[in-house]
């Protein structure tokens, strides 16, 4: 209660400016950037009005293609910033339209590809970000020569690859949220198509053809027509045939159907590869419930960790949905799971304010007073620090998956196996949240209640007994089955799932949620059967034959507590979430039409197993 008390007059203390408080204390200033092809983008600064020889601020920069309105030299945002701590504290804030966005000029292109800097017309979002930052310093006077970057999701991505640009002003960045690989990562996992995000193709597939300051994609936009969201996609049919009817001048949802495999195309737009000799603070930021981008902080982070030894590299990861941590709401919930109160303000005040301000405002030179990975605990719900992510004292455990229905950590007869009957046709359902079908891409199944899944014949559980003591699980995952299917093709599911016991006292602000055997899904991966052997050439499926699908589940840090179970569900289709695989070897499945739709027969044997990081 003391430390919430703190933390609620903290808030107060360094509640946000009002619009008309920005008003008075910033002026703002929109120009026209030019880059070193000589495209121009559109920029606006907003600059504290007490700056001077004597008072000088840093730059804090976000770059995004989503707008940064309101336009107009005379029209302010509401908020600055990240968050209104480093707004109150003041900072040159700086936003800018990426290339072919908004009222910026040059083309659009999605996760646009590093290039080699041999001369002016090679660019990539990394020299645009050192374009900008260099005519920042040089342009806006009484600047005090730092500058920071941060974003969320796409912005997260553009400040990513903003580390990259080395630049010597650039000092602190914070990506949010951050997509590395679009094959593994938002549209794709492990290069299966989420049809979740089917209704998201017109932000980021149609160009405009001149300066707009409003979006001009709109008439591809997608409307709900009812509240139950599923009746949509229900509907739709083949994506093949959803395609065709909504987006066939649609260059991003076109180049996503004509490159099902992880070619030069997917290549080119992987950053991990280009992430090195970053020499400046780095501070990635993600949430554990983060439906659209979960691998894309852990993997930024780890590849800065392994191939830039000069960057002061920190990870967090907290209990948020996409981009949670900054927006404040109080008791914090997920779907119908509460993890504490005030936590988004926490975050803001006690390390997202902590980072910018000591880099841009303090001593560079020294390493700011954070943990290398600050790490909140989804099981224990409270935060935890650790000198280094994974945890260096973790050890491995087998969890195998045996065809009595048990997950436990001994062998059994490996010839053994469980079956279930797949139809894709009559698919499983990725959720039982309807409304959550009809938003801009799903997000609450990522901690949703999966009992419903329990009943259905084409899932397969895994339950261990109820623990006798705690068990956490921090670090890596991986699936490493053994399957066989009657049919040329497949997905596997693998859910990660903490069932509460029968006695879990319900929840006076969730009346209509049971919580005594609630089946909170922790986390979760799919994986096509096509990709086993490597993700640029998809094989075939030999009908019958006993093969590996080994695929690594995103990071966990979540305590088992004793009274609970641990169980894995294991399924093939997970729709609407997922496109259906025709569960037919297509060369391009994206191309199925409903009679490639294959019914079949799938084992697991007992020698599968999940491999996971426990620390005691």
């Amino acid at each position: 209660m003391k430390t919430l008390l703190k933390i609620l007059i903290l808030f107060l203390t360094f509640s946000a400016f009002s619009q008309e408080e920005i008003k008075a204390n910033f002026d703002k200033k929109e120009v026209y950037i030019t880059m070193r092809d000589g495209v121009k983008l559109f920029t606006a600064i907003y600059i504290p009005k007490d700056i001077s020889k004597d008072n000088k601020y840093p730059f804090l920069m976000q770059r995004t293609c989503y707008s940064i309105a309101p336009y107009g030299e005379d029209n302010f945002k509401k908020s600055l910033g990240p968050n209104s701590f480093l707004l109150k504290d003041k900072y040159i804030f700086v936003y800018q339209d990426v290339r072919g966005r908004y009222m910026s000029e040059g083309t659009f292109t999605n996760m646009t590809p590093q290039v080699e800097h041999s001369g002016k017309n090679n660019i990539d979002e990394s020299t645009d970000t050192y374009d900008t930052i260099d005519w920042l310093v040089k342009n806006i006077k009484n600047n005090n020569g730092k500058a920071g970057q941060y974003g969320t999701s796409y912005p997260g991505f553009y400040t990513a690859v903003g580390t990259l640009a080395n630049h010597p002003a650039l000092v602190a960045s914070s990506p949010q949220a951050p997509i590395s690989d679009f094959f593994f990562d938002d549209f794709h996992h492990n290069g299966a198509f989420l049809m979740g995000y089917f209704k998201t193709f017109p932000v980021f597939g149609v160009q405009k053809a001149k300066a707009e300051d409003k979006a001009w994609y709109m008439d591809q936009y997608i409307r709900p027509t009812s509240k139950d969201g599923s009746i949509f996609y229900n509907e739709i049919g083949t994506v093949k045939e959803a395609t065709d009817k909504y987006y066939k001048d649609n260059f991003f949802m076109q180049e996503v159907v004509t490159h099902p495999n992880y070619d030069d195309f997917w290549q080119k737009r992987n950053l991990l590869p280009h992430l090195k000799g970053i020499n400046h603070a780095v501070m990635t930021v993600g949430g554990w419930f983060d439906a659209e981008d979960l691998s894309g902080p852990l993997n930024i982070y780890k590849t800065i960790e392994k191939t830039s030894p000069k960057a002061k590299n920190t990870i967090v990861m907290g209990p948020f949905s996409h981009g949670g941590w900054a927006r404040e709401t109080g008791k914090h919930y997920h779907n119908d799971i509460y993890f504490g109160d005030s936590i988004a303000t926490f975050y803001q005040k006690n390390i997202e304010y902590k980072f910018f301000n000591h880099y841009l405002k303090g001593d560079t030179k020294t390493t700011v007073a954070l943990p290398e990975a600050y790490m909140y605990n989804t099981g224990e719900k409270e935060w935890n620090e650790f000198a280094n992510w994974p945890p260096k004292n973790a050890t491995k455990l087998n969890f195998y998956l045996n065809s009595n229905g048990k997950l436990e950590t001994d062998k059994s007869d490996k010839t053994a196996y469980s079956e279930y009957y797949s139809d894709p046709n009559n698919p499983v359902p990725s959720s039982m949240n309807y409304a959550d079908f009809n938003g801009f891409t799903p997000r609450n199944y990522m901690s949703e209640d999966q009992r419903f899944a329990l009943s259905r014949p084409d899932v397969v559980t895994f339950t261990t007994d109820y623990l006798a003591e705690d068990i956490t699980l921090a670090g890596e995952i991986m699936a490493k089955l053994k399957i066989a299917s009657s049919s040329t093709d497949a997905d596997f599911v693998v859910k990660l799932i903490d069932i509460y016991p029968l006695d879990e006292p319900e929840n006076k602000d969730k009346p209509n949620v049971i919580y005594a055997n609630y089946h909170q899904m922790v986390r979760s991966e799919i994986m096509p059967a096509r990709f086993r052997n490597g993700f640029e050439k998809p094989e075939a499926l030999t009908p019958n034959i006993t093969t590996a699908v080994d695929f690594r589940l995103q990071d966990v840090l979540h305590t088992f507590k004793k009274g609970h179970k641990i169980q894995i569900q294991i399924q093939s289709t997970w729709y609407p979430l997922m496109m259906i695989n025709p569960q037919k070897f297509l060369e391009n499945p994206y191309l199925a039409n409903k009679e490639d739709y294959t019914k079949a027969f799938i084992k697991i044997f007992n020698d599968s197993f999940i491999e996971v990081e426990i620390i005691k």
